[in-house]
């Protein structure tokens, strides 16, 4: 609902707006437009007791200065009328931008701004009156008041103090040069926290411990060396010296240290300000640091080919595949562009649980290291993904390594390798750092790899070719049969056997590799094939029809009882527009969580109670997620099975009858969670969440036999589409479609092909 805040600081999530870029085109989300009353309408009630009140702002005292139109509606007109006088200074977010109507009269701008959807909000901020001019408070409110002015007209700047000059319990803004440091991560409550120790011209050394909500706001250090600019930094006494500690409202810039290289800004922030004076202060910082050798002229930082047994170093690198060991454990595949003179520890892992190629030609084999990672660099280990440029700090090799996790009794054990090992901890810096494509050292080992591309002559098939090989069923040219040109290829060394041997072997288990063709396939309508998959209880069951599920809402719908919302809700209503002309609106209850309205992400979950499965889809194009909920014992529960749990879109999801708990509704714990999606909202719902997948029965044919053979675990692979998508997406049900229809022609009919009618394909076959 739409809200007048007085005095309350606005969301660091906003970002402010002028008024001289605004136009009919602007996406308005996350922005606000800041500036004094200049001008304050009476308030005006319509018929159906509707308030409206149009009220003039303008950036600035100046009469240069833009003004625009603002027209507020509902309650908030009501509240803006009450509480804001005319000298007031308002933020105003959530709005829509229209034309309007009075340009050429009044001289504002050619738009004007509408508050009346339920995420619009105004920030008022009261200008100190003389008589409360020695008052503590006012002074305080004054402050607040003209600092916040003071970001809308003008820049401010910033004073940076050197570091020989701190003073204790102060808060400043200060430059220095990196001489160690540590990558940011998660403290004993949510935070992510760093700590580094920086010098400036002073010479003095101090240490810098800071704490951030997510680990990007941390400063972006990729070398000891670079350049770090900390704004709102805290001084306070650390064994008889001064650290810096972050205080409120932290920002951090980080800047390449090395002379002669771009100066280019490293901050998540979208609102940071850099001018000349920030240049020449990086380019000082970068020429005394030079000069005094700050940074040791031996850099930790080695490739492949330079790495020797027992050594701690740092790598620079490229991501090519990854797969988990076991909970504390993690295998990166990496190179450089070079190769290391030791023989090094091969891992062999489940090509199922592999994310990216799994496998190389021959010559890029013998560049890759297997990377293991260990504890606290599980976590970010497994968001990476595959093409990623990294730098891996105090990696170390290991001789002789001999105990791999998850070693099975396939891979022999080898005394003689080199491995790789990141441990856990975080001493002497140890961790992963992502780097920017842009960024220098990306680009010199770019230059690197495509040296190799093009000194290798690779006679094997290439990664892209593979990754298309695994993703791309075979076709036929020109209505003739042919052999693919690739082959699927997978880890397994075996050759490939008739079915006729397949069928007679004593012991079918394992992998088999077959050249076939698909003679026919189940089920014929494609749609069939999708189905709902509980990873709890393996049960496997069709995806409701749409039919059964309206029955579930309309039944809700005819049974609604009265329900007090819970306390951490906030009660609404909205509107929904008839489907066709003439027909009524539709009011619909609904509730929001009053911590997501508070930081102004209403439209990102709201739960719905009373609307038809028609209803919802059509919500569902305006917020992010939707819960559909009943009354029951006068309290929000979830609607019965079949319903799903959530509406995101045109996706919904479904949970596990069997394995969900019945439980009252709840609210989803936003606490260090940047996106709110299924996997939370199912979690706070205690709902066993169902996965789609693809299962079809397949019957393949040689020139000696057929066998029947399920395809599933790897369907999304063989499709190269997911199954979530093809629940949602027609695009992708007609890709599926067109796969089959090449693959078997006749269109899964029985009976064998006519010749030269059907592809033939080389399958690797598992069972187990």
């Amino acid at each position: 609902m739409p809200v007048l805040f007085e005095g309350a600081q606005v969301p660091a999530h906003l970002t402010n707006i002028p008024i001289s870029l605004i136009s009919t085109s602007t996406d308005s989300a996350n922005k606000y437009v800041k500036g004094k009353v200049i001008h304050k309408g009476p308030l005006v009630v319509s018929a159906a007791d509707n308030f409206i009140l149009k009220t003039v702002i303008q950036e600035d005292d100046s009469s240069q200065k833009p003004s625009i139109n603002i027209v507020l509606f509902g309650d908030l007109a009501k509240s803006f009328s009450q509480s804001v006088n005319q000298g007031d200074v308002v933020v105003a977010s959530g709005f829509q931008v229209g034309k309007s109507p009075t340009v050429r009269k009044d001289n504002h701008h050619a738009c004007n701004l509408l508050l009346s959807k339920s995420d619009a909000c105004i920030y008022v901020y009261h200008p100190q009156s003389p008589s409360d001019s020695k008052s503590p408070q006012a002074s305080k409110r004054s402050s607040t008041c003209s600092a916040e002015v003071s970001q809308t007209t003008k820049a401010p700047k910033y004073t940076y103090v050197r570091l020989d000059n701190l003073k204790l319990s102060s808060t400043v803004n200060v430059y220095g040069v990196v001489v160690f440091f540590k990558l940011p991560h998660k403290s004993r409550g949510t935070h992510w926290c760093s700590t580094l120790k920086i010098t400036d011209q002073s010479n003095l050394k101090i240490q810098c411990t800071l704490f951030c909500n997510k680990r990007e706001d941390h400063p972006q250090i990729f070398q000891v060396g670079d350049i770090v600019r900390l704004h709102r930094v805290k001084t306070q006494s650390y064994e008889e010296s001064i650290q810096l500690i972050s205080a409120y409202g932290f920002a951090a810039v980080t800047f390449d240290g090395i002379v002669g290289r771009a100066v280019e800004p490293r901050t998540s922030s979208r609102s940071f300000q850099f001018h000349q004076e920030d240049q020449q202060k990086v380019e000082e910082l970068r020429a005394w640091a030079a000069s005094h050798s700050i940074v040791s002229a031996t850099s930790t930082t080695i490739p492949l080919s330079a790495t020797q047994p027992k050594a701690y170093f740092d790598l620079t690198c490229q991501l090519l595949a990854k797969a988990p060991i076991d909970t504390t454990c993690t295998l990166l595949r990496v190179w450089d562009g070079s190769q290391c003179p030791h023989t090094l520890l091969k891992v062999i892992v489940e090509p199922d649980s592999v994310e990216g190629p799994v496998s190389f030609s021959e010559n890029k084999e013998n560049l890759i290291a297997n990377v293991l990672v260990y504890d606290n660099h599980v976590e970010f280990a497994r968001q990476l993904k595959p093409g990623t440029f990294l730098r891996i700090f105090n990696l170390r090799a290991i001789p002789g390594s001999s105990r791999v996790p998850g070693l099975t009794s396939s891979q022999a054990v080898e005394h003689d390798h080199l491995a790789f090992h990141l441990h856990g901890g975080t001493s002497y810096g140890r961790g992963i750092q992502v780097l920017p494509e842009n960024s220098q050292d990306v680009q010199e080992l770019k230059s690197a790899l495509e040296m190799f591309s093009k000194d290798k002559d690779d006679s094997g098939v290439s990664d892209s070719e593979l990754m298309d090989i695994w993703c791309t069923p075979p076709e036929t040219l020109d209505d003739e049969a042919v052999e693919s040109c690739t082959e699927r290829r997978c880890i397994h060394n075996i050759e490939t056997v008739m079915l006729s041997q397949l069928k007679q072997c004593n012991d079918p288990l394992g992998s088999h590799h077959v050249r076939v063709q698909l003679s026919s396939f189940k089920p014929h309508r494609l749609h069939q094939a999708l189905k709902l998959y509980c990873s709890k209880c393996s049960s496997l069951q069709d995806v409701p029809d749409d039919e059964v599920v309206n029955r579930v809402f309309s039944e809700a719908s005819r049974n609604a009882e009265l329900c007090s919302p819970p306390s951490w809700a906030l009660s609404g209503k909205v509107n929904l527009p008839g489907i066709s002309h003439g027909s009524s609106n539709r009011t619909l209850h609904i509730h929001s969580s009053s911590e997501l309205l508070s930081e102004g992400k209403a439209k990102e979950l709201i739960y719905i109670m009373g609307s038809s499965l028609e209803e919802t889809c059509r919500l569902a194009d305006g917020y992010q997620n939707i819960i559909p909920v009943r009354s029951s014992e006068g309290r929000l529960a979830l609607l019965d099975w079949p319903a799903p749990f959530l509406f995101r879109g045109r996706k919904r999801y479904y949970g596990c009858k069997s394995c969900s708990e019945a439980a009252a509704v709840s609210e989803p714990s936003c606490e260090g969670v940047d996106v709110i999606d299924e996997k939370v909202i199912a979690e706070a719902l205690q709902v066993q969440p169902l996965q789609f997948v693809l299962l079809m029965e397949l019957q393949l044919q040689d020139a000696t036999d057929t066998l029947d053979v399920f395809l599933w675990k790897h369907a999304e692979m063989f499709f190269n589409v997911s199954a979530e998508d093809v629940a949602a997406n027609q695009e992708a049900q007609d890709h599926i479609s067109r796969t089959m229809n090449a693959l078997c022609p006749k269109g899964g009919s029985d009976g064998i092909p006519a010749c030269g009618s059907t592809p033939v394909m080389s399958v690797c076959l598992v069972s187990d």
